[in-house]
Parts: C-alpha cells; structure tokens; sequence
C-alpha cells in the first residue's frame, strides 16, 4: 500500500490527473512496482522543471493542454542535452508519459488524438551492453563458498540454488511462503510476479530435496506458519533486496578470489538469473519456452499466443540444473505545489 502526502494546493485538470494517476491508476489498475513508480516520479519531476525552465510555465499553471507530443519531445532533448541522461532514461522518462497518456484516454476523450500521438512516440534505439552472466563451472564455485554446516548456510545455499534453477527474481524469491511451495508431484512453486501476475514454476530434483529440509528445519509449512515468508534474515524479518544483494557478494568476492575470471565483479541476483536464462540458451531451448519460465511478458501483443507445459518447462531447467547442485491510497484533492506533492511520493511508505 501506498501513502500519499498531502499538501495543501489549488489545482489544474493536470494535479487532479496526475494525483489519479499515481494514487489510483498505477497502485491498482497497472499494479506497477514501487521502482516503475519512483521512476515515473523522477519523469514528472523533470518535466516540471523543464516546463519552468524552458517554456517558462510556473508548475502550478501547467495543464493537460501541456501535455503535448510537442512538449514532451522537447523535454525529452532537453534532459538528454542539459541533464546528461543516457538513452535508456531517456526512454524510461518516455515511457511514464505514454502510460499517462494511456491512463487519460480512457477519461478525456476530447483529447484522444493529442494522447495517441504520445503514445505514438518511438523509444529512441540504443546499443545494447553484452549479457553479464556465470557460466554452469562459476555457479558452482560460488554455491562452494556457502557453509552448508550451519542453518544460515543451509538458507543461504537453498536460496541461491532457487535463484539458478528457478530464474525467478529477486522480488518473486524474498515473498514466497509456505503455501506457495507444492512438494507433491509434480513439484513446483506458484509465483507471484510483475503485475501481480501468477505463474507455477517446476522444482527440479536437486532444489526439491533442498527444500524439503529447509522447510522442515525451520517448520515453513507449520499451520502458524504457512502462510509467512519462508527466508527470513538473522533478525527473523523477510529478507529485503538488499540482503540478498549482500549475501551474493560476500559468497561471490571469496569466489572471486579462487578463479576471477569465472565471477563478475558485479555479481548479483539478476546476474544469476541471466545465468539460467543463457545456460537454457546454449542447451538450445527455444525462446518461448525461457520466455515462459523467466514470466517475461511480449512487448508486442500478437506474441503472446504460445504457452508451454509445466513438463516442458520442468525439463528445460533440469537441462541446464542437473551438474550444477546435488490502507486505502489517499486521492491528492488539493495542492499548492506539484513539485512538493512528488516529492513527497519517494518517503511514502510501500507495503
């Protein structure tokens, strides 16, 4: 859940949007993240200013006729010239005002023509950086580095050995519960992804047998605990992002200093995902099949008609797996400054 700040301001047809937008749109109906909202935030920030700066527009008079493909080509030249961002911002930036625009057909139709042709702006095309990634021989140096002699090793091997024989992220691994985990046949794990979309990925054997005692070394599937996430940290609280960050670090730098070249230096839960989306490459697993298994969504709608079996999916991550491991959101009503009102929006608290 998200709470909103509340400031006291007059506003336009463009703070009354806006606070929707934010409060309602993205929490509820896009089920966006709280990273694509801070990021959305920072795209609004900057647009005032430049709207201040360049068209010399105070931030409490800017309209929806202000929102214009026009305005919003300048603004994007504009913070790639004087704000020094890089191609890929500069498309993340784009893409908050298309969802706006988006958000604001649906309920100004007198200005559809105006928001399609946001929506119509094209991302700005950029050379990709080559995929970090560990080969099948550095996932299993680093997996050596775990103490499996203690019950934080245990967790911590049980962990990473999920995050490579899952691919799932980071944000999916830290809120599985008990209930999530299905140790009949087949085995499997339901996950709650990217906007709240749920898929069911299998358990290979190795993870299977990791499981079955993690869960009961710290009674995961006890009735009073079924329902709780199953990695907690030494302070008994789930684990957060960062902790995970940290323990793949720690494990990673004594990695590191046994073979360098088979370690990234920026070793990192993402890192090990690319790592078993590459190996399922290599073994010649077709595309929509990782695509299945990674929960990643098409960018072009007319891709998304193939789905594969729980089966197939299950033998494509036992291909590349088997060597390597035995409040209700306040509507922002009145407000004497939209610059203050986002501001406010990176101290909110996200549940």
């Amino acid at each position: 859940m998200i709470f909103l700040p509340t400031v006291n301001m007059k506003t336009t047809d463009f703070a009354k949007a806006l606070s929707i937008f934010f409060a309602d749109y993205l929490v509820n109906d896009r089920a966006c993240s709280p990273r694509t909202i801070e990021t959305y935030r920072y795209a609004f920030l900057q647009f005032i200013d430049f709207m201040e700066i360049v068209k010399k527009v105070k931030a409490h008079k800017i309209t929806l006729d202000d929102v214009n493909k026009e305005n919003i080509l300048s603004y994007l030249r504009w913070i790639e010239s004087e704000r020094k961002v890089s191609v890929n911002t500069r498309n993340h930036r784009l893409a908050a005002f298309k969802s706006f625009a988006s958000f604001l057909k649906k309920d100004r139709p007198e200005y559809i023509e105006k928001f399609v042709n946001i929506c119509n702006i094209k991302p700005k095309a950029f050379l990709q950086k080559e995929i970090s990634y560990l080969k099948p021989e550095g996932i299993k140096l680093l997996l050596s580095q775990v103490p499996q002699s203690t019950k934080n090793g245990r967790r911590d091997y049980t962990m990473l050995t999920m995050l490579y024989t899952t691919a799932i992220r980071v944000s999916e691994l830290i809120k599985i519960r008990g209930e999530d985990i299905s140790l009949t046949h087949p085995k499997s794990i339901t996950i709650r992804g990217k906007g709240r979309k749920v898929r069911i990925v299998p358990i290979v054997k190795p993870l299977a047998k990791l499981l079955e005692t993690y869960l009961k070394e710290n009674r995961c599937l006890h009735p009073t605990n079924i329902n709780e996430c199953i990695f907690l940290s030494h302070t008994k609280e789930p684990f957060s992002r960062q902790g995970v960050n940290y323990m793949i670090k720690k494990y990673a730098d004594k990695a590191r200093l046994i073979t360098p070249s088979l370690i990234p230096d920026d070793c990192s839960p993402h890192k090990i995902r690319h790592s078993c989306a590459m190996a399922l490459l290599e073994e010649g697993v077709d595309l929509i099949v990782i695509r299945d298994l990674l929960g990643h969504s098409s960018v072009q709608t007319t891709e998304i008609y193939a789905r594969v079996s729980s089966e197939k999916r299950r033998k494509a991550i036992e291909a590349v797996s088997k060597e390597i491991v035995p409040n209700e959101e306040p509507i922002w009503e009145t407000n004497a400054s939209i610059r203050e009102w986002l501001k406010g929006l990176s101290d909110t608290k996200i549940m």
